[in-house]
């Protein structure tokens, strides 16, 4: 979930409204149940509704001398289930903006589900690495050393899950990786875990529709082929 519609009702700071809400796109909002909540091109609503969105609201003026500080944990949530992320209970969220003296900002937003593809504000993970080989058996990599490789190229912590290359050992050239180490570090709108699991899920369903595609064109062409007399392929 992203905050993906900001409607300005009051803003008085130095910020454009422009700059507000792209700052407001980019807060990441927890998204633990984001499966209970549709597409806005799958809803039956006319704009935005329960179902397929949560609104949030934020006002604050400042009425003292000095700087008012406006942080993303003052963005009230109507589902209680998905709220900015904070790194814990002291913690006051990222800094929107900051307010002088008689300056107030009062906006209503709207959180949609998306996907990265459409806007990066979408996309849970802040990186993403993968390694396979650690001790270098297969010799994909050329490193470059002044003296000592181990010393210069110390093996990385996916080393320790797989025994050390005997250097007498004749080497295969056919050889091919197996294992793969994924390291996936998020926003935390959700849990690494759960990336990993859903982005296994929609992979399983667009290498579906693509089966079923095939499967159709396949059995399309046989249907042809029987029309015109000539046996199947």
């Amino acid at each position: 979930m992203a905050i993906d519609l900001v409607q300005f009702i009051e803003n008085t700071s130095v910020l454009a409204d422009e700059f507000i809400a792209h700052r407001l796109g980019l807060v990441p909002l927890i998204s633990h149940n984001v499966d209970e909540f549709k597409y806005t091109r799958d809803c039956t609503c006319a704009e935005y509704c329960k179902e397929c969105s949560v609104e949030f609201t934020l006002h604050v003026k400042c009425t003292e001398p000095g700087t008012r500080v406006v942080y993303s944990t003052e963005l009230i949530s109507s589902n209680k289930d998905v709220v900015p992320v904070s790194e814990g209970d002291d913690s006051r969220g990222i800094i929107l903006l900051k307010l002088r003296k008689g300056q107030e900002i009062n906006v209503h937003c709207v959180a949609k589900k998306g996907v990265a593809k459409e806007h990066a504000k979408w996309s849970p993970c802040a990186a993403v690495a993968f390694e396979y080989d650690p001790h270098n058996k297969l010799r994909h990599l050329d490193y470059w050393y002044e003296k000592d490789i181990k010393e210069e190229w110390p093996p990385t912590k996916n080393a320790d899950e797989e025994p050390e290359d005997d250097p007498g050992a004749p080497f295969d050239y056919k050889a091919e990786p197996t294992v793969f180490y994924f390291n996936v570090e998020t926003v935390g709108s959700l849990d690494p875990q759960a990336v990993v699991i859903k982005a296994t899920r929609v992979l399983q369903e667009k290498l579906g529709a693509l089966q079923l595609a095939l499967d159709e064109d396949q059995n399309r062409d046989n249907n042809a082929n029987m029309d015109e007399g000539e046996p199947w392929v």
